[in-house]
């Protein structure tokens, strides 16, 4: 799907990392055990030798694989850049907290959170695009807004203001872990961003709660939007992918 897909720009959340390290490991924390790819960034880059690669860790910690070896496991996000379009600019910020490293466990919640931003461009329209990729605070207690969100909403909008020119089309997109009426949104719209989701589920039938909220994605300019779409089929997480084509 990756290598059919024609996304010029691919934003991910939750990739990781182990140098050298391929297949499967589990990952543990005092809520779940899950299975999950050693380098999930090796994997889909292999999967797009044609694109850029850019990847921030957020936080690391152990993992074990079929034989019960321990490794350390980077986590963070990735974003995968044509190198059709030129990348011209890219900053990476911690909108949560700081780089932790996870000696023992890893936490079930209140993990650091960076945002990945990077700046093209598309010398085909002349014009410059930024992108900022976000995985959101999770918090156990749910998704309503609480202090912590509030600071993080307004340090994304310091990254997006830093980043990003005048002029500049701007796309701001993730599993923002939020409700769609969070104060976050209101943070954003004083950039001059616009809400594409709103009350739309983004999530698929692997997910079992009722609250089907999680990612979002904001434009600076509607009228640049071609299509916007929530991708139904094929499933391939517990999250609907979102299909962006710029005008």
């Amino acid at each position: 799907m990756l290598d059919t897909c024609g996304a010029d720009v691919l934003c991910l959340q939750e990739v990781t990392h182990i140098r050298g390290v391929g297949g499967w490991t589990r990952f543990d924390d005092a809520e779940r055990s899950l299975p999950q790819r050693a380098d999930l960034l090796a994997d889909v880059r292999s999967r797009l030798p044609h694109h850029h690669a850019l990847f921030t860790a957020s936080d690391a910690g152990p993992v074990h694989d079929d034989r019960h070896r321990r490794h350390e496991q980077e986590f963070g996000l990735a974003t995968f850049v044509t190198e059709a379009l030129s990348v011209v600019g890219m900053r990476s910020e911690f909108v949560h907290g700081a780089y932790t490293e996870h000696r023992d466990h890893w936490p079930s919640d209140d993990r650091p959170r960076a945002a990945l931003a990077v700046r093209v461009f598309d010398r085909g329209r002349a014009r410059f695009v930024t992108v900022v990729n976000l995985h959101g605070l999770r918090d156990a207690r749910g998704k309503a807004d609480t202090p912590a969100r509030r600071a993080q909403a307004e340090r994304l909008a310091g990254l997006v203001g830093d980043v990003r020119r005048d002029g500049d089309l701007t796309v701001v997109c993730g599993d923002l872990n939020l409700l769609p009426g969070s104060e976050t949104f209101h943070v954003l719209a004083a950039l001059g961003l616009t809400d594409l989701v709103r009350e739309a589920d983004t999530r698929t039938s692997r997910y079992r709660k009722p609250l089907r909220h999680a990612g979002y994605l904001l434009v600076s300019d509607p009228a640049a939007v071609e299509r916007f779409e929530v991708v139904t089929a094929p499933e391939v997480s517990d999250h609907r992918p979102l299909v962006l084509d710029l005008a």
